[in-house]
């Protein structure tokens, strides 16, 4: 099990393209009856719990009596390597790259699909899309004419470096493009894994809680954008938008937030102006 969020190692991951019906699969295992650990002197050690080894184990579970090893440090540095060669992987290639997050149903892919359609004249945009299940999303997105490839994380609860790195290789984005990353629905893990994207983006809708900003800090603080869905509800729902935006800001005093309905068009304006600045292109008028 992975101490950072709870995920399962023996998870299976599944890199879908849509457009060719290729699948990739990728799974995590620990070889049976093999163990590794990290000595505090930096040292790692795999071993086996068979009989023939079990001198050699109780000495190296000896040496580590008492002492606390930190694996999430271990498993986020592996994952920020990676991160960081996606990064001068689209740097290169000169696209904009943004990581997508949000609770599950805040309306992530409504608010994707919308905005692709909206620029899909002006910008070309390419999608990886998240999720522990299904293609669902990711024929939605393929709907809008643009590129897509669908990954699965199974029993995961966040993307990581190397399925991003797994999906670029299905995707394969143009050259000057816009790359969006739709995370899995997750106000948790998602924040702390870095997909080697410029920005992280939240999505909250006026149908959860004002008080998710310091429920989920970690998210609203990693994150440059909140963008509040949903606006079009806020007549039907009791939300407080204020002491929405209070708390963002109380989090992280830099977010800029923009208040948006997909359905309608309301305040869409001001998230196409923030993504043209981002890409240096001009995609409004």
């Amino acid at each position: 099990m992975c101490v950072t969020c709870g995920c399962s190692d023996d998870a299976e991951s599944k890199v879908t393209n849509l457009a060719t019906d290729e699948v990739n699969h990728h799974h995590h295992h620990h070889d049976d009856g093999n163990h590794t650990h990290t000595l505090p002197d930096g040292t790692v050690i795999t071993h086996s719990h068979s009989h023939d080894h079990h001198q050699e184990a109780s000495q190296i579970h000896a040496k580590m009596h008492g002492t606390t090893i930190s694996l999430e440090q271990d498993i986020l540095a592996k994952n920020n390597l990676l991160a960081a060669q996606n990064r001068g992987w689209f740097k290169g290639r000169n696209i904009l790259a943004l990581n997508l997050m949000s609770s599950p149903g805040a309306g992530k892919t409504t608010l994707l699909t919308r905005t692709i359609n909206d620029l899909k004249s002006k910008l070309t945009i390419s999608v990886i899309e998240g999720d522990q299940e299904t293609t669902n999303d990711a024929k939605k997105i393929q709907e809008t004419g643009c590129k897509v490839v669908q990954i699965n994380t199974g029993t995961g609860c966040h993307l990581d470096a190397s399925m991003i790195e797994r999906g670029l290789q299905q995707l394969n984005p143009p050259l000057n493009s816009v790359v969006m990353i739709e995370n899995v629905g997750n106000l948790v893990c998602p924040a702390l894994f870095d997909l080697g994207e410029q920005a992280k983006v939240v999505i909250l809708s006026v149908t959860e809680g004002e008080d998710k900003p310091i429920k989920y800090p970690h998210m609203f603080r990693a994150s440059e954008v909140m963008i509040l869905t949903k606006i079009d509800l806020l007549p039907y729902v009791q939300f407080d938008v204020q002491k929405c935006l209070e708390y963002a800001r109380q989090v992280n005093p830099e977010i800029q937030i923009f208040q948006v309905s997909s359905t309608t068009g309301a305040g869409l304006e001001t998230w196409y102006d923030w993504l043209s600045k981002k890409v240096s292109l001009p995609v409004m008028g």
